[in-house]
């Protein structure tokens, strides 16, 4: 079968996952990933669609677009969790919900309280040296929160693959799956809330 024949009648796109036939695990060795991408690239080339008709190579355009979307959604350790999210149908695609971890709130607030003093003293021209150094204090401290959910992030991703490696033993741990489901998006949205608070105070800070 040649390559554009193939193009031609292949079955719609599976998840990303299935494009580079792996499981649906958090853990990808990279180098592995490169490898398969380039090889699947190279079978999409326009090159080979040469005498192709034009529907063939119309979809071999389609699939490498479709390709680089999936090599570029896996390479990416967060939009691989939120896309896992997505095919499970925990998480809408695309979606990013910003959400003040509850444990967080008060340090939230006296920050925000602190951006509004240093906005009226912008406004008002007073002295803005005591209130930069409050503020780069809390965004500092507000970075290493960012680090520390990222930390989180990494440890359930592992649970996870735990439990795709005893599904593929034959256990369901569907139970221990939807609780570690909602527990990444609980922690993607607490990482794009405070993602977002430090961007925000870096902003007033320039």
């Amino acid at each position: 079968m040649t390559a554009s024949n193939t193009a031609a009648t292949a079955p719609p796109t599976p998840d990303y996952f299935s494009v580079f036939a792996l499981p649906r695990k958090l853990w990808i060795e990279m180098a592995a990933l490169e490898q398969k991408f380039l090889q699947l690239s190279w079978k999409l080339h326009p090159d080979n669609f040469v005498n192709a008709s034009e529907t063939e190579r119309e979809l071999s355009l389609k699939r490498s677009s479709e390709l680089n979307d999936a090599y570029r959604t896996l390479c990416d350790p967060v939009a691989r969790v939120e896309y896992l999210l997505a095919i499970e149908g925990a998480r809408k695609e695309g979606e990013h919900k910003q959400q003040a971890p509850p444990e967080l709130l008060e340090e939230v607030f006296e920050l925000n309280e602190s951006l509004d003093e240093l906005r009226d003293a912008k406004s008002e021209g007073g002295d803005l040296t005591a209130l930069k150094a409050r503020l780069e204090s809390a965004q500092k401290n507000f970075q290493q929160k960012l680090e520390e959910v990222d930390a989180e992030l990494f440890a359930v991703a592992k649970h996870w693959d735990a439990t795709v490696e005893v599904e593929a033993s034959g256990t369901n741990p569907h139970a221990e799956r939807e609780a570690i489901k909602q527990r990444l998006n609980e922690l993607l949205n607490g990482r794009s809330y405070i993602r977002n608070l430090v961007a925000n105070v870096q902003k007033e800070l320039l």
